[in-house]
């Protein structure tokens, strides 16, 4: 299949490229990471799942991640994305609250969308929660960041493992600050497409976990019942991330809605032994010239080692390495 390119928009938006074959763009809701989310094993597993025979491109919000510099709103990111990449017609999957943006776009542009795909996605964000709830949150993400990625991860991700838990929680920390993290989650809250619903006319999929803990089923259901034609799949499970908890049901219905075949899942990039050892001396913040001192090799060879490691698992940074050690450690 390839690894992930990343590439930048002339605003500043960073975007991925994954696969090959006809282009489906992926608008992501929360926050986000386009070098992060790539080592953590559930997460790049299932946008490799979407990429099996589509050349997938998703990319940061402006203000998140690698689009941390990028001076645009979300629409226009988005267009600055599919006009950097050369598409004129996609099929097009936005989750959370990037189905909003997403519902956005096809409504407004329905000549280049072939398909639509809205994943835990709201027409309307005043109604996915109370007042006092919405102001509660706001109120610790702003002055208690770290106390309220945690909660954050409670709410959308119940069903993670442990070290995939401890990792999203940095990852969102490491996305943006808290200021960003606020401004980011009272946008969402904010969101109202509930008028551009009926100008939709691409085929639509609005997919919903049944007992989701951060968007209520009910807000699925609205979103469908205001497209036409749209066609509504609630699935078992609770976490609101779509890589989290029975994932393989979630990709094999988004497939066939496509029109992809059922996919066969090849094996996933491991390291031998040695390169475990020198993953785990990476994650615990240590140099080449640590980590050779550590495993008695020199400096050289410890920089080799963490070469082969970023290129047998796609991977760009020592973060990247960090983040993966640490994700798929779960029961060592």
């Amino acid at each position: 299949m390839g690894g992930q390119r990343i590439a930048t928009t002339r605003d500043g938006v960073a975007f991925a490229v994954t696969g090959s074959g006809p282009p489906l763009v992926y608008v992501n809701g929360w926050l986000g990471h386009l070098e992060l989310s790539w080592a953590i094993p559930a997460e790049r597993a299932f946008y490799e799942a979407l990429a099996d025979g589509r050349t997938l491109i998703r990319y940061d919000r402006p203000g998140l991640g690698l689009s941390a510099g990028a001076n645009v709103d979300d629409a226009e990111a988005l267009r600055d994305v599919i006009e950097a990449a050369g598409l004129t017609r996609f099929d097009l999957m936005g989750a959370s609250a990037g189905a909003a943006v997403a519902a956005a776009w096809a409504a407004a542009e329905p000549g280049t969308v072939s398909r639509l795909v809205l994943y835990g996605g709201w027409p309307y964000g005043p109604d996915v929660a109370a007042p006092g709830i919405r102001e509660h949150v706001l109120g610790l993400v702003r002055e208690h960041w770290g106390l309220a990625s945690d909660l954050l991860t409670d709410v959308f991700a119940p069903d993670a493992d442990r070290a995939t838990r401890t990792v999203f929680t940095r990852y969102q920390r490491e996305s943006a600050d808290a200021a960003t993290a606020a401004t980011m989650l009272r946008a969402a809250y904010e969101l109202d497409v509930r008028d551009a619903l009926p100008r939709i006319t691409a085929p639509t999929l609005v997919v919903q976990r049944e007992r989701d803990r951060a968007v209520p089923l009910d807000q699925g259901r609205r979103l469908s019942d205001g497209i036409e034609g749209a066609r509504l799949e609630v699935l078992p499970g609770r976490s609101h991330l779509p890589y989290i908890g029975d994932v393989p049901p979630l990709t094999a219905v988004i497939r066939r809605f496509l029109g992809l075949p059922a996919r066969h899942r090849g094996a996933a990039p491991t390291l031998t032994a040695r390169q475990r050892e020198v993953a785990a001396l990476i994650a615990d913040g240590c140099t080449n010239r640590e980590i050779g001192a550590r495993l008695g090799i020199t400096e050289r060879s410890a920089e080799a080692h963490v070469e082969r490691i970023r290129y047998r698992m796609d991977f760009r940074s020592r973060a990247q390495i960090a983040a993966w050690f640490i994700a798929s450690s779960f029961g060592d």
